[in-house]
């Protein structure tokens, strides 16, 4: 298997890293082809608009590098699901099992590059946060630079947070070996820092953008992040109030389940953030995104490994007749609405459809569908929130509202599927929003951390080899408290 892992890069402060490739424009997703530049001094940088554009772009080019999108995000926001199984030939990357079976430890390789991808991405943030108002250019433009890096700062830290607990807040560019080795801030404040980030970002940040910067944060991703940040934390109302003000602002459902997630509809009226991804020939380095290759068809027009893939449990989640189950998994001997016919013979029974690029688009020589963006959060998971967060508000009225929602998209015109959800009862509506999100939310890494903080891990999990009181989070990488001077500590049962 070739892999474009980045090297291993810890510590980064006196130099900018390369900037690989510019945003999207658009839903045609037409990127400037900027060629792979070597470090630049951080003395010869940060002169100008020129040079904060540039590291602006580099924030967001990393977000769909190898550690962030690839086999390190697969362990730690998929497999440990009851949705997902590591998939693939027995015998390949065989480490991903220990995911399946709860049975990581602090020295898996995975989870150190998960954890080391989340903070060469703040890096990256804090870089801009740190430099950037000493640049003397347009203030309106460096304010937006400014909000953006606090959104994805925000970002980063929430991955870090929902998978370890308590870890290091890196809120500057370090400078000492003091700051270098910081210790675990407790996961309150870490919460409370992502907020603070969120909040400002929001304040900031445009509604929509023009066509030349399609894909850039919106203040609607901050907004729908801060209400997913709540969530986590079960601060209700303020799960409601971020929620209704992100409905205000526009977003639709998309009509169409399935083509959602195809190439031609990104950045669709649904988006609210995504991971822009673009094949550029004549330029690997910027090609880079292995989000779908290492989750495609295996064995087939030499077009994916195979790994992760939908379980029996998720198949038999879906109600009769739920399309989005057709929209989310792809099964052999099945031919798909782009016209690829899956061949039935294979080890893999089924695969994520959502991840799926037509064959017909895969460039020769680089990562198989590569230009496919990653949705990192829908307008249909804002509805959910939104339902859910008024559930537990006590107002089934808007809660049905949202749900059924999100229902009546997924059936389109056919009336003799998925009815509309009618109990008031607060233990069977709260039950039917977390069913709606496990199949709405299908193989887009949030099952598992969904059940934790539902608090039904033990039941749901119990039976794969979740143990109470340790595997609701992660261990610290073995790699990171070895080089801290002691400072960092593992978690509990590792």
């Amino acid at each position: 298997m070739k892999s474009n892992k980045p090297l291993h890069i810890n510590r980064i402060a006196g130099y900018v890293l390369p900037v690989l490739l510019t945003l999207t424009a658009g839903c045609g997703k037409s990127f400037l082809d900027v060629p792979p530049q070597g470090q630049q001094p951080a003395q010869e940088f940060w002169k100008s608009d020129a040079d904060a554009t540039k590291a602006v772009n580099a924030m967001y080019a990393n977000l769909h590098e190898w550690r962030q999108v690839a086999f390190a995000a697969l362990g730690v926001e998929d497999l440990g699901s009851d949705e997902t199984e590591k998939g693939s030939d027995p015998n390949d990357a065989s480490f991903f099992n220990n995911f399946d079976n709860f049975t990581v430890t602090a020295s898996d390789g995975q989870v150190a590059d998960f954890w080391k991808g989340q903070y060469q991405e703040i890096n990256f943030c804090n870089q801009i946060l740190d430099n950037v108002p000493g640049i003397k250019m347009d203030e309106t433009l460096k304010t937006r630079y400014l909000a953006e890096a606090k959104f994805l700062r925000a970002y980063a830290h929430f991955r870090l947070v929902r998978a370890f607990g308590d870890v290091p807040l890196r809120l500057k560019v370090p400078k000492t070996p003091e700051e270098y080795d910081l210790p675990r801030s407790p996961k309150a404040e870490v919460w409370a820092a992502i907020e603070k980030d969120l909040t400002e970002a929001a304040a900031v940040l445009p509604e929509r953008y023009n066509a030349t910067d399609i894909g850039r944060a919106t203040k609607g991703a901050a907004l729908a992040m801060h209400a997913k940040v709540a969530m986590y934390q079960k601060k209700w109302q303020d799960v409601l109030n971020y929620t209704n003000q992100v409905m205000a602002l526009g977003y639709t459902l998309f009509p169409d389940y399935e083509k959602m997630f195809r190439i031609p509809n990104e950045n669709c009226s649904e988006s609210i953030f995504e991971i822009q991804c673009q094949t550029i020939i004549g330029n690997k380095d910027a090609s880079n995104s292995q989000y779908s290759q290492i989750q495609g068809v295996k064995s087939q027009v030499g077009g994916g490994w195979g790994f992760n893939t939908p379980t029996q449990a998720l198949v038999d989640a879906y109600e009769p007749g739920d399309p989005r189950k057709n929209g989310t998994i792809l099964f052999r001997g099945t031919i798909t609405a782009e016209g690829d016919s899956i061949k039935m013979a294979g080890i893999n029974r089924r695969f994520n459809y959502k991840s799926y690029v037509p064959f017909t688009q895969y460039q020769s020589g680089y990562n198989e569908g590569a230009d496919q963006n990653i949705r990192v959060i829908r307008y249909a998971e804002v509805l959910l929130m939104n339902a859910e967060a008024a559930n537990e508000l006590g107002n089934s009225g808007q809660a049905l509202s949202s749900l059924n929602a999100v229902r009546a998209r997924a059936r389109g015109g056919d009336n003799s599927i998925l009815p509309d959800v009618t109990t008031t009862d607060q233990t069977q509506l709260r039950l039917a929003i977390w069913h709606e999100r496990q199949i709405e939310l299908a193989m887009e890494r949030d099952r598992f951390f969904d059940v934790i903080r539902q608090g039904r891990a033990p039941q749901v999990f119990g039976p794969l080899g979740f143990k109470a009181g340790k595997n609701e989070v992660f261990p610290v990488p073995q790699t990171e408290i070895d080089i801290s001077s002691g400072k960092l500590t593992q978690n509990s049962g590792y």
